[in-house]
């Protein structure tokens, strides 16, 4: 597996991702595949260009004027009649879901109702589908990316004339590393930051390693800035371990007992939160008191922090974004003497899954029956590991 990171210094455009990526040792020859497959009357090249003295690939797509208005669910169809892997497949979808859920905001509309301006376009289909294509053939697992400029001035869009950026690519990018536009001009558009949103999962401004450099060129040219994307592989990949952003929202009481406590930790569960944490201390005037922790994601915070202000009558919270790192997994169903029992495999490395069995249901089974939890569990990991 491997570790890609994006140097979006001139911002991300789908064309400049797939001809980076093309420089870093994916071939276009399957992409031509799935196009032809599609029957998409597309065409694909790469070209050397230099761009201030510095030499980078430049995609051209080539494609008639004249095209359909296309609506998520047949972008679906396209998907599932692709041929591409399983995982070229889920990243394309989630872009393209990505930027239908910004257009559905921006017209009120339901997310298969909407018609996609810029991604409807076969152009930016190719880019979505090939980058997709080349991050699977390169083997990426993880992708991280530095804080990202979006332009500045206006661009003319399916709305009329719009100061940058675009309305999907505003939506697209909140919340994320926003770095100062070094020229005028549109320098993410709306397919680049469907991909930014769906496939990064880590902002870091420079990689810990890499093996690979590829360089992809824009089409616009600036004088004393020169219009690229580079990314940087590492196919030394120590392994799966993905990084995530997260919010932490902690308050410190000294007036409630235990049982609102309880149902407070309870309740943040319920609404979504990714763990709970409850730890004593001494606050001041010597009063024993306990510090409230609650893990959830961004958007869950706001949410969460009303509950918490609701159940302790807390006069503050404090909130922080925070990154942690996790394993990925899968899910499969255990077959028992005494019942199923759902089993989490995480993905250590290359090779190494190991399994745990989900404590409730081994402890329904354990009441149910009479029978020791330890038992349940041992016979949940034995025929969970027979087959895997």
């Amino acid at each position: 597996m491997a570790q890609l990171h994006l140097d979006a210094f001139s911002g991300v455009a789908g064309d400049m991702l797939l001809s980076a990526l093309c420089d870093a040792g994916a071939s276009l020859d399957p992409l031509r595949e799935v196009l032809s497959r599609l029957q998409l009357p597309v065409t694909v090249s790469t070209e050397e260009v230099m761009h201030c003295g510095i030499r980078a690939l430049h995609l051209e797509v080539t494609a008639p004027d004249d095209q359909p208005t296309r609506h998520l669910p047949e972008i679906r169809e396209m998907i599932d009649g692709s041929g591409m892997p399983a995982r070229a497949c889920q990243r394309a979808l989630a872009a393209f879901n990505a930027l239908a859920v910004a257009e559905a905001e921006i017209h009120g509309m339901s997310v298969d109702k909407v018609h996609f301006h810029e991604v409807g376009a076969l152009d930016s289909i190719t880019d979505i589908l090939g980058s997709a294509l080349a991050l699977d053939l390169l083997d990426v697992d993880s992708i991280s990316s530095r804080s990202i400029p979006l332009g500045s001035g206006t661009v003319t869009c399916e709305h009329g004339r719009m100061p940058v950026p675009a309305p999907a690519t505003a939506l697209l990018m909140r919340g994320m590393p926003i770095a100062k536009a070094p020229v005028t001009g549109e320098l993410t558009t709306p397919t680049g930051a469907a991909m930014i949103k769906a496939w990064v999962n880590e902002w870091t401004e420079q990689p810990n390693s890499y093996t690979t450099v590829g360089t992809g060129a824009g089409t616009r040219r600036y004088l004393e800035h020169p219009n690229l994307l580079r990314v940087f592989l590492n196919k030394n990949s120590p392994g799966p371990r993905q990084a995530e952003r997260i919010c932490r929202l902690e308050t410190w009481v000294d007036d409630i007992g235990g049982d609102a406590l309880g149902y407070l930790l309870e309740q943040a569960l319920a609404a979504g939160a990714l763990d709970t944490a409850l730890f004593p201390m001494t606050m001041k005037k010597s009063r024993p008191g306990h510090a409230v922790v609650v893990l959830c994601r961004p958007e869950k915070s706001s949410l969460l922090a009303e509950l918490i202000f609701r159940e302790t009558g807390s006069l503050g919270i404090r909130h922080e974004i925070i990154e942690r790192w996790v394993l990925p997994r899968r899910e499969s169903l255990a077959t028992t003497p005494w019942g199923a029992v759902r089993v989490k495999w995480a993905h250590v490395a290359p090779g190494d899954e190991r399994p745990d069995p989900e404590h409730d249901d081994c402890a329904t089974l354990a009441q149910r029956h009479g029978v020791a939890l330890s038992i349940i569990r041992n016979a949940a990991l034995a025929s969970a590991q027979a087959t895997r």
